[in-house]
């Protein structure tokens, strides 16, 4: 008994001297945390200057006038320039339906590899990283070369506008991004469960991806329309060869023509424009989570 009980003894001090020795470590992991170490905030500072210094440095260009002045006679010549408020509504025109036809596309298609062809997912997953490996100089080549020798009712249908020559073409060159920030929506959600209930209480189709599995997926639909809209903001290349007038061409033309001071402050426009678009993104995907969490409490 007396071997028991010391035994008993030793190993109640053992479990207490643990106990007491734990929290040390844990209190001093805490206090490394919340420092912050001196190369992470080196590297912080680095980035900014990297990113905001380009920007500050447009924004303080498009401030100075022809009389060496400051001011914002850069911002107002936009709109009183005819040319780039056409070239800056065509943009968007084919941003607003490349959006569109992206997310129209893409989506069943995530969806339909998903549930019914998960074998092909390598193959799709391959098929649209081709837009990236393929440069887009080759495909406004291409294009151009179609251009010349089509008949005359596809130039009609097709090269006639700016809005209808651009709008798939980019469809095609935001493919990479949109897949996949469809398919990481899609791999977050219980995608079977949700479309076996829906299809068992008897929703068509549409119903159920336009009304069950769009509502789960907002914050991956929100980034490829960001992502599309951000590529037909900025892409020259194609336009250029096609010679259609976009807001990149416009920007290219205008500062060619003297009036570089313009066509910085409409990049800077479009710049803050984007940046818009990521902070309501962000926004919305916050906003969303902040709703899911309160039905759940």
């Amino acid at each position: 008994m007396s071997f028991g009980a010391a035994a008993g003894g030793i190993g109640a001090a053992g479990m207490l001297a643990e106990l007491e020795e734990e929290p040390q470590p844990q209190q001093g992991r805490v206090r490394r945390r919340g420092r912050p170490r001196l190369w992470r905030v080196t590297i912080f500072v680095l980035a900014a200057i990297f990113f905001l210094g380009p920007i500050l440095a447009s924004i303080k260009y498009s401030l100075i006038l022809n009389s060496g002045a400051y001011g914002i006679g850069n911002y107002t010549a936009i709109i009183s320039n005819g040319a780039i408020r056409s070239a800056l509504i065509t943009s968007l025109e084919i941003a607003g339906i490349a959006a569109v036809v992206v997310v129209a596309l893409m989506l069943p298609t995530v969806v339909l590899v998903r549930l019914r062809l998960p074998r092909l997912t390598l193959f799709m997953e391959g098929v649209t990283v081709l837009p990236i490996v393929v440069p887009p100089i080759v495909i406004a080549a291409g294009l151009a070369q179609l251009q010349s020798s089509a008949p005359e009712w596809l130039i009609k249908l097709w090269f006639n506008s700016p809005v209808t020559g651009l709008s798939f073409v980019y469809v095609v060159l935001a493919m990479p991004f949109s897949y996949r920030a469809f398919d990481t929506g899609v791999r977050a959600i219980d995608l079977r469960t949700l479309v076996d209930a829906s299809r068992s209480l008897g929703a068509s189709w549409f119903t159920t991806v336009t009304r069950v599995i769009l509502p789960n997926v907002q914050t991956a639909v929100l980034g490829a329309v960001f992502l599309t809209v951000a590529l037909c903001l900025g892409e020259v290349v194609i336009s250029t060869i096609l010679l259609y007038v976009t807001l990149p061409v416009e920007l290219i033309q205008a500062s060619q023509s003297g009036n570089a001071g313009t066509s910085v402050a409409l990049s800077v426009l479009s710049l803050l424009f984007v940046f818009g678009l990521l902070f309501s993104l962000s926004f919305l995907a916050g906003r969303k989570r902040g709703n899911r969490t309160s039905r759940v409490i």
